[in-house]
């Protein structure tokens, strides 16, 4: 079955309190493994250090439709206000270092040059590869200083996970990230909240 994610945005009235506009379920959003990772710190596999908006919580205040508790079906709590969703650097690094068992696969553009397309677990041939060049077997993250496999037409090489890799702002979030920005033009930014929980 796996773990599921959900959440609403929540906006702040004029009185202060909060309360539901939006059903995270209603933007269709799956398990969103990876997302929910480099998001919020919950689960996945990528390694992620630094999430960017990790486990906080519930807020003290949330509106009656946040579960204030936690059990099988509602944990690992987190939020983001609106004006930390707009400030998101989508390329920081969320490691300290290129990632140990994933690499970019950079294929050429329409204009001839390189450019990453996907991020994946480095493919077994890629690793044989890189231990016949390098005279070793090591992790991606082992590899020497610019070191990079070209295989099949594609170009491998160590990265260094972003939000922007797993999660970008103009991908299956994005119809997310749009509510909010328009509930922050109407709101104010510090006005509105996205909460989020799993189960």
């Amino acid at each position: 079955m796996g773990t599921f994610l959900d959440g609403l945005i929540e906006t702040r009235t004029a009185g202060g309190a909060w309360k539901a506009e939006a059903d995270l379920l209603g933007f269709d959003l799956g398990k969103a493994r990876y997302a929910r990772e480099c998001l919020f710190g919950y689960g996945g596999s990528l390694g992620v250090r630094r999430p960017l908006f990790d486990r906080r919580g519930w807020p003290e205040d949330a509106c009656a439709e946040v579960p204030k508790q936690c059990d099988e079906l509602n944990h690992s709590h987190s939020y983001a206000t609106g004006a930390e969703i707009a400030a998101v650097d989508w390329d920081a690094p969320l490691c300290d270092g290129p990632d140990g068992i994933h690499v970019g696969v950079w294929r050429p553009g329409p204009d001839g040059e390189l450019a990453l397309e996907d991020v994946v677990w480095a493919p077994v041939d890629v690793l044989d590869a890189a231990e016949e060049l390098f005279g070793e077997d090591l992790f991606p993250s082992e590899w020497p200083a610019g070191g990079q496999v070209a295989l099949n037409g594609s170009v491998y090489r160590p990265v260094v996970l972003t939000a922007r890799m797993f999660v970008p702002p103009d991908g299956r979030w994005a119809p997310v990230w749009a509510s909010v920005k328009v509930l922050s033009a109407r709101y104010g930014s510090e006005n509105v909240r996205l909460v989020v929980w799993f189960g």
